[in-house]
């Protein structure tokens, strides 16, 4: 294990658990209330997201011990098996919160779609390393886009619009990250305008949209304080109350007010508020400077790859964190149409922190093979 640890990536993997752990404490805080509401004592949510964490040590050993060229021959069986569950899921699943977007094992829930960004980052890196040579063949080249678009529409069908703009996300930027050669990129670059084009007229003749009311509401993010009844002017409009009631800096944990219900998702979506408020401005800035640094990291990573598997899938793990921070914060701050995405690391939900492990795990193990292979060139 000490062999192991000396050939990952340190800093990423100090960050990784500093972010983790940093997180558990704030969920403790951000739900007390809620947990007391919902279970008559104010430390399940923690208790629930300290078990995952278990749970997420265990999976990151087992697939840091696992070398990447085992997934050659399991990847199908993956993505065939994540598609069969989010069809069964639509057809069989219950609504929680006007979307079937879990099931459930006891009392904890399980989001399928959360896996998705993370099979389809490794079904891209596999397939097109096992195809390198023939990424001119448009069929070879499109097919990572046609299993994303397949995972993003059965998860846009729950509806989770949030959870599918992410899978559409990595799954367009991976591909046009890739080698694939710049004559199918202009192609499916045009089959794509016109696909969007098409939707439009059709939108325009029927007068139906595709998005629900709901959703169609979120496009009306704009002052949230005026709409303070709605309920995205309400949650965001606190989330503005709970970053001004913040200092400069300070350390006062417990003491946030927006955390009593104001912010009714205090521990998941709006936890960054409730970390300003409480931490302060300055606090909220070294968050977003330490994602930077593990962007930078995995991207790094991926750049001292030796082979197209392992480059991708860490391009894909920086697009995976690097789309859930912006489309969180920027929903938080008003700036685009909020999504209901969590902030890595310190969001309450398990699944979420299980997929995230899971792409951090990746990481490092591309880490483990680079040093070896670099190990191996010296001694030759």
């Amino acid at each position: 294990m000490i062999r192991t640890l000396n050939k990952m990536d340190k800093l990423l993997l100090v960050l990784t658990i500093f972010m983790f752990i940093f997180g558990l404490f704030m969920i403790f805080d951000a739900s007390s209330m809620r947990s007391f509401l919902d279970y008559g004592v104010n430390t399940k949510y923690f208790t629930k997201q300290l078990v995952i964490l278990g749970l997420c040590f265990i999976l990151a050993i087992i697939i840091m011990s696992t070398r990447l060229s085992k997934y050659n021959s399991i990847i199908y069986a993956l993505v065939i098996g994540l598609l069969f569950i989010l069809i069964a899921l639509l057809v069989t699943g219950v609504a929680t919160n006007n979307s079937k977007s879990w099931f459930y094992i006891g009392s904890f829930g399980v989001q399928p779609s959360e896996f998705a960004k993370v099979i389809i980052i490794l079904f891209t890196a596999v397939f097109y390393n096992m195809n390198i040579k023939r990424l001119d063949n448009i069929v070879v080249a499109v097919t990572p886009l046609f299993i994303g678009a397949l995972f993003t529409f059965l998860t846009l069908l729950q509806p989770d619009g949030g959870t599918g703009l992410i899978l559409f996300g990595i799954t367009t930027l991976l591909f046009y990250a890739s080698p694939v050669s710049k004559e199918i990129k202009i192609k499916v670059t045009f089959a794509g305008l016109i696909f969007l084009v098409l939707i439009l007229v059709l939108v325009l003749i029927t007068g139906k949209s595709p998005l629900s009311k709901m959703q169609q509401g979120r496009f009306n993010y704009l002052k949230p304080c005026t709409r303070y009844q709605d309920d995205s002017g309400y949650q965001v409009c606190n989330g503005y109350i709970a970053i001004n009631n913040g200092k400069l800096f300070s350390i006062e944990p417990g003491n946030s007010k927006q955390k009593y219900l104001y912010l009714p998702e205090a521990h998941t979506d709006f936890i960054f508020p409730i970390i300003v408020e409480e931490m302060g401005l300055i606090t909220g800035i070294v968050i977003i400077i330490i994602y930077m640094i593990i962007i930078y990291r995995i991207l790094l990573i991926g750049k001292r790859s030796y082979s197209l598997l392992n480059s991708i899938i860490c391009y894909g793990v920086a697009c995976y964190i690097f789309l859930h921070v912006v489309i969180n914060l920027t929903g938080i701050l008003g700036l685009l149409p909020l999504t209901g995405v969590p902030l890595p690391f310190l969001s309450y939900g398990g699944s979420f922190a299980l997929s995230l492990t899971a792409a951090i795990a990746l990481v490092e193990r591309v880490a483990i093979e680079n040093y070896d292979f670099k190990k191996k060139m010296i001694l030759r």
